[in-house]
């Protein structure tokens, strides 16, 4: 029950893979909130032991704590976490089984209408915030065995706010327009011509971890458009490319390559960051081995998007004061050659994400920092502060720029308005004056 923000109609954003940098935005449970998911609410036969455990790894695997926790809390799927849209914020439910302000008096067919064909209790329309468009891929077993887990929860009373969005986007009975457009109500259908284990990646790619949520840019409405996996703008955040193009996707990442990503958070070039980092804290590091393998030999079948890298820029002004800024500020940590220190600080040369055509999860990575994803291989993670005070416009607009042309790397440069936008967006403080 991944939800995250987003653009058109108030449309998803998920989690899948990826990650620019580093580190995390302030909102993001830093903690392993789903550690700490035990079931306490009521007594199962043992016949049932066995469905319930596989429905908490449903669960894990579905991300749903994530955003049916809200920050701080250890209260989990309490919901109350404020989802960023373009037209106002959108509050996660309450899905623990306390009765009053949660699921309690739900029944089994009540909780599948709403995480597969995105439908409340009261047969009204859920925003698309909530990814139904991917869980319908979901079987039934493992929405059964999902059921069972959620009934054994701490029910917690917790009355979240409820979502004011202006009008029209206040209008769900809307919703049957988008649904009709864009969703598709079918089932996982296993491709005979392709391996178990590529099947399995797959389902979990395309159904459970709703990959495409974030990492597939959505049109004008808010539906997912036809370039699936080449990455997506979600607000404060880009999510790369994942499909095998070598310049801007992961086609140059080795199966093993993705998943040490998955699992420990980095790899050889990235470090989870944003949206992505609390993907990795809170459901794909805890994924078993073959799960992860599945996905890794999934995605490396996918076909490489047309994105091909420009001619890097080369010497004037803006690369000149783009490296002073970098020397300055920059080499401590991803040293002068721009390699990073492994499971630390990114690498910034060889980095796909770096060169993505929208800079968004750069800039936001400077000029707010942040945290690296937290797993238990990595559980102190990375740091960065943020240079929001430190730099002007020009200076992150010069740095981004040389970044994006350093090393290898090739990209549009940055432009001033772009950083000045995201610093507004971000609510962060111009530089601070020099004495």
């Amino acid at each position: 029950m991944k939800m995250t923000a987003i653009v058109g109609s108030v449309a998803m954003v998920g989690v899948a893979i990826g990650g620019t940098l580093l580190y995390v935005n302030g909102n993001t449970r830093a903690d392993n909130v789903a550690d700490s998911v035990i079931p306490l609410y009521q007594q199962a036969t043992e016949r049932d032991l066995a469905a319930i455990e596989r429905g908490r790894y449903v669960a894990i695997a579905g991300d749903c704590v994530a955003c049916h926790t809200a920050p701080g809390s250890r209260n989990a799927f309490s919901g109350g976490y404020a989802i960023k849209t373009p037209f106002g914020g959108i509050y996660t439910s309450n899905i623990t089984p306390d009765r009053e302000t949660g699921i309690g008096d739900w029944t089994e067919r009540d909780f599948y209408r709403a995480v597969r064909h995105g439908k409340g209790i009261k047969g009204e329309n859920l925003y698309p915030a909530m990814p139904y468009n991917a869980y319908v891929q979901v079987s039934d077993q493992d929405m059964h065995d999902l059921w069972l887990y959620m009934r054994t929860v701490k029910p917690i009373h917790n009355a979240v706010p409820e979502t004011q969005l202006p009008f029209p986007y206040n209008i769900r009975l809307a919703m049957m327009g988008w649904n009709l457009l864009f969703f598709s109500n079918k089932g996982f259908e296993a491709d005979p011509t392709r391996s178990a284990q590529w099947n399995r990646g797959a389902y979990l790619v395309r159904g459970l971890e709703h990959c495409a949520s974030c990492h597939t840019p959505k049109n004008a409405l808010g539906g997912d458009s036809n370039k699936t996996f080449q990455g997506g703008n979600i607000g404060d955040w880009f999510a790369p490319d994942i499909t095998n193009n070598e310049y801007t996707g992961i086609g140059r990442w080795t199966p093993e390559q993705i998943v040490q990503y998955l699992k420990e958070g980095s790899n050889h070039v990235a470090v989870a960051s944003g949206p992505m980092a609390e993907a990795v804290t809170n459901s794909t590091q805890h994924l078993t081995d073959g799960d992860l393998q599945a996905i890794a030999t999934y995605l490396r079948t996918l076909p490489g998007s047309e994105s091909r890298s420009p001619q890097a820029l080369s010497g004037g002004e803006m690369m000149r004061q783009g490296e002073q800024v970098y020397s300055a500020n920059c080499t401590a940590c991803h040293n002068s050659n721009g390699k990073g220190i492994p499971h630390l600080a990114a690498s910034l040369a060889d980095n796909p994400a770096i060169m993505a055509a929208d800079p968004t999860s750069l800039l936001t990575t400077i000029l707010q920092g942040g945290r690296g994803a937290v797993t238990h291989a990595n559980p102190t993670s990375g740091a960065m502060p943020s240079f929001a005070w430190k730099l002007s416009d020009q200076q992150a607009a010069a740095v981004a720029t040389y970044i994006r042309n350093s090393w290898g790397n090739a990209a549009a440069p940055v432009t001033v308005e772009e950083v000045n936008a995201r610093r507004e967006a971000l609510k962060l403080p111009s530089q601070m004056p020099s004495q």
